[in-house]
């Protein structure tokens, strides 16, 4: 009763398809799977261990497997969209500013050096950046060729650990 009533269908097998039953859209087993289908084709299941996914699965930022490039050939301040992201850079220095990245934190961050020179990793004004490796804080050298990822706590504060990272 109600707009908001619930739609209750009690059977062993539910399917929603076309009206000619040409195309799945939903595919529901008693005590196995509940399939969904886009253009008839099977994408997601669940099953006993958890979910199956046919396709790419995808964000904002593209397939979940692969890690995004910003690429940069000079001096750069990172910005909101570079979270989940990897900087790879040949040259000039990369400064971490505040208050761009969650205050709830969380925000990742990979930088990559490309090169085969050092470049500065700048702690911006207002951030407190603290190496992994020795609770240091303040700017960080990245050797040629190394990487380091930053992982930010908060909008100020950000813990920065990686391979030729002094």
């Amino acid at each position: 009763s109600g707009a908001n009533a619930p739609i209750f269908i009690n059977a062993n097998t539910v399917r929603l398809q076309t009206q000619t039953g040409g195309e799945k859209y939903i595919d529901c087993q008693e005590n196995g799977a509940v399939e969904l289908y886009h253009d008839n084709t099977k994408r997601i299941e669940t099953t006993a261990a958890g979910v199956t996914v046919t396709g790419t699965v995808s964000d904002s930022k593209g397939d979940v497997r692969i890690i995004p490039q910003n690429w940069k050939t000079a001096a750069y301040t990172l910005v909101a969209s570079d979270s989940g992201k990897h900087i790879a850079t040949t040259t000039g220095t990369v400064t971490i500013p505040a208050n761009v990245f969650a205050a709830a934190g969380g925000d990742a961050i990979t930088i990559l050096n490309y090169s085969g020179s050092d470049i500065t990793l700048a702690q911006g004004s207002g951030l407190t950046l603290y190496n992994s490796a020795d609770a240091a804080t303040g700017n960080r050298t990245l050797a040629g060729r190394g990487m380091a990822t930053l992982l930010f706590v908060n909008a100020t504060t950000a813990y920065i650990s990686g391979a030729g990272l002094s």
